[in-house]
Parts: C-alpha cells; sequence; structure tokens
C-alpha cells in the first residue's frame, strides 16, 4: 500500500514542471520585449525627445495652470528684469512679469492659431487636389497653374499680403497662414491621387461596377493619405514660425495678452540687458520647430515603407 502511495506522488510529481516552464518562457518573452523596448529607445531617442516636447507644449496649450499657476498679466515692478533663477525659470520682463508664465500662458493662443491654419489648409488643400487628380483635363491645368503661381511666392509673403487685407488679430493671422498652405497640400494631394488612381485595386473595383464616389472615398482617398498627413506635421512646424513671425511684427494679438511672437518682439529692446527676454522664448519656438520636423521624419519613413 505504501510502495503503491509513492509510486503515486512520484508519477504526480513532474506535474510541476510545465507550470515552471510557462513561467520561464513568459519570463522570457517580458526579457525579450524590455530588451527589445531598450533597443528601440537608444536607435530612436530623438523621436523620443520630439515627442516629450510636443507633449510638453501641448500640456501648455491645454493646461497652462497645472505649469503655471501665476497670472501672466501682473507683475512685481520691484522685481523688473531679473535673470533666470530658481524662482523665476525664465527671468522676468520690464514690468516684473514672470517670463515662463507668460509663455506658458501665451501656448494656448499661438498654438490655437497654428492648429486652425494646418486644418484650414489640409481640408481646403486636399479637396482641391482631389478635385484636380480626379478630373484631369482642363480642370486639372487651370488648378495645377494657379498652385504653381502660388507656390512661387514664398509662404510668409503670401501671409503679409493677406493680413494687410484682413487686418490684424490671432484669427485673421490664422486664416491668412492657412490659406498660404493651401497650395502646398493641393500639390501633394493631386499627385497622390494620380499614383494611386493606377494601382490595379481601384482599376478591379471599377471593373466590379462600383460607383465612382464610393471608389474615391473608400479606395483612392484612403490610401492617399499617407504623404499629406505627414506634410501636415512638417507644415505645423512652419506654421508655428509664420504664427509667430507676423505676432513678431505686430499683427497678432493686441498686448497684454501673451504670445509668442509678441513676447519675443516685447524683448528685443533689451537685447544688451536681458537676453533671455528674446533668446529663451526663441529657444522654445526651434525646440517645437525641431520636434515636429523629427515626426514628421519618422512618419515619412513608415509611409515609405
Amino acid at each position: 500500500m505504501r510502495s503503491t502511495m509513492s509510486e503515486a506522488l512520484t508519477l504526480g510529481a513532474p506535474s510541476a514542471a510545465p507550470e515552471t516552464g510557462r513561467r520561464t518562457g513568459i519570463q522570457a518573452v517580458q526579457g525579450v520585449s524590455a530588451r527589445q523596448a531598450l533597443t528601440w529607445l537608444r536607435r530612436n531617442y530623438g523621436l523620443v525627445v520630439a515627442g516629450v516636447i510636443l507633449l510638453l507644449v501641448l500640456g501648455w496649450a491645454a493646461v497652462p495652470g497645472v505649469f503655471a499657476s501665476g497670472d501672466p498679466l501682473h507683475g512685481i515692478p520691484a522685481q523688473k528684469l531679473r535673470g533666470p533663477s530658481a524662482e523665476h525659470w525664465f527671468g522676468t520682463d520690464n514690468l516684473g512679469r514672470d517670463l515662463y508664465t507668460r509663455m506658458v500662458h501665451g501656448a494656448g493662443l499661438s498654438l490655437s492659431a497654428t492648429v486652425f491654419a494646418v486644418v484650414l489648409g489640409l481640408v481646403i488643400g486636399s479637396l482641391v487636389g482631389l478635385v484636380a487628380g480626379t478630373a484631369g483635363g482642363a480642370v486639372d491645368s487651370v488648378i495645377m497653374r494657379v498652385t504653381d503661381v502660388l507656390l512661387s511666392i514664398p509662404d510668409l509673403l503670401v501671409s503679409l499680403a493677406l493680413i494687410t487685407v484682413l487686418g490684424m488679430g490671432t484669427r485673421n493671422v490664422a486664416l491668412a497662414v492657412g490659406i498660404s498652405l493651401i497650395a502646398r497640400f493641393a500639390r501633394v494631394m493631386r499627385g497622390e491621387v494620380l499614383r494611386v488612381r493606377r494601382a490595379p485595386y481601384v482599376e478591379a473595383a471599377f471593373a466590379a461596377g462600383v460607383r465612382w464616389p464610393v471608389v474615391l472615398f473608400r479606395h483612392v482617398l484612403r490610401n492617399a493619405y499617407g504623404p499629406v498627413a505627414a506634410l501636415a506635421v512638417i507644415d505645423f512646424g512652419m506654421a508655428v514660425l509664420f504664427v509667430a513671425s507676423l505676432s513678431f511684427l505686430g499683427y497678432g494679438a493686441v498686448p497684454p495678452t501673451p504670445e509668442w511672437g509678441s513676447l519675443v518682439s516685447e524683448g528685443r529692446n533689451f537685447l544688451a540687458t536681458a537676453w533671455w527676454l528674446t533668446t529663451l522664448p526663441g529657444l522654445v519656438i526651434i525646440a517645437l520647430v525641431l520636434a515636429t520636423q523629427r515626426i514628421a521624419r519618422a512618419l515619412h519613413k513608415d509611409n515609405a515603407r
């Protein structure tokens, strides 16, 4: 009886091995995933830094009170023109206002104008390029000749010409910048539509009797948006520069409303004594533009694959 029980226990003992093996396999998979993640981070550290910068600036725009709880419009005259310190990260301006607080609270106005401009250029430009690529013939020729004329003029000059007609204000600045970007999106979308139209699956859809609007939106537009999306990220950085430039020239928000371009403009009178008033806001703008360019390059590589 005892031998029978010992044999049963001996036969039942190996049943724990699969459990151990399963745990070891899970740990191995987790180890491989961790190693792969570290390898990806080492190879794409620039993309990670760009993403962190973009998320930080978007956080400034979305919830500025979380990052800077002070009042961006009021300062302490006794603390005017103080350099960067632990108390004032970006220093103070000539009225004693904290420059970091003004940058954080000005991000919402500057980025909202930038997003509006890019979305306007993306939507209208994509529709114009889609019409040109699908219609062909005289319609395509007329649209592309107008696009060529607009592309031959620098976008900032087009924005300046439009803002003189529309008038001052952040909304008009965003509208002018958005109109100047339409030709770029139209050109890229038209080229992608012409490429996708010759694809075998589009011809097969026509042969199957699918209606043209369905083919256009289900097959052509869906497979042509990749490069246009990458261009939108690139133009986001350009739009930041354009909006800041027009604000620097005095066409943006009326002081004392904080806006990135106007902050740089206010500090140019104190370059000799307070370098931080122009340098630090300028570095934030440059960092955001470079971050968007890095993300756009990654999107372009994914689309190329």
